[in-house]
């Protein structure tokens, strides 16, 4: 199995305090990686390196063996994609929403996504606005893979959410990692671990420790 991410010897400071310590990784292709590690670890700082959300102070990263620093950042950001912990739909529908990311998607397109997403085609239409938290969250991932990427980051992205509704995107997470995508799933709970890890990586103190 190939490495999609390595990172050496990697920094992240704000001002003086030191965020990520020396992280030495690499990161699976294909599967689900999970980091954890308790609040305030730099777990979520480690994901956001990956597609240039934060830049590293110092150390090298590089993504199919290119660093990162070489490589467009909104292209990147096209082929490493990112679902938030809060879902953050656009004004308009459901269908607006996909375009948005991908203006060429045909209802055979969009009907792909959704069922990809486990969202009921019917709901295309829908006011992104007024969708069930869960729904909303289903959504924006989906918006996420209609740009085509290659990698899926997941930032505590079913913390706000109901038992159901996490249920729900863990299932779309695995059925993805079913298809051969790659998803890095950020989470402090310990059971979402146990449910969803190929690969584990644990973050305590900006650290990798395990």
């Amino acid at each position: 199995m190939g490495h999609l991410f390595e990172l050496h010897d990697v920094h992240v400071a704000d001002g003086d305090q030191q965020i990520l310590r020396g992280v030495d990784l690499q990161v699976n292709e294909r599967g689900i990686t999970v980091v954890q590690g308790p609040s305030g670890s730099g777990k979520s700082t480690l994901l956001r390196l990956l597609n240039r959300l934060e830049v590293a102070s110092s150390g090298s990263i590089t993504f199919r063996g290119d660093d990162l620093m070489d490589l467009d950042p909104i292209e990147l950001r096209r082929r490493v994609g990112m679902v938030f912990q809060r879902p953050t739909p656009f004004p308009g529908t459901v269908s607006d929403n996909l375009l948005a990311a991908d203006p060429l998607l045909d209802d055979v397109g969009i009907a792909a996504l959704m069922d990809r997403v486990g969202l009921p085609v019917d709901l295309v239409e829908r006011d992104a606005m007024v969708l069930s938290g869960g729904e909303a969250q289903r959504m924006c991932m989906a918006r996420t893979l209609a740009t085509g990427c290659e990698v899926l980051l997941a930032d505590e992205c079913t913390s706000s959410l109901d038992a159901a509704a996490t249920s729900a995107i863990e299932a779309t997470a695995r059925a993805l990692a079913a298809d051969g995508d790659t998803v890095v799933w950020v989470t402090h709970d310990e059971g979402q671990a146990d449910r969803l890890a190929d690969h584990r990586v644990r973050v305590e103190e900006g650290r990798v420790v395990d």
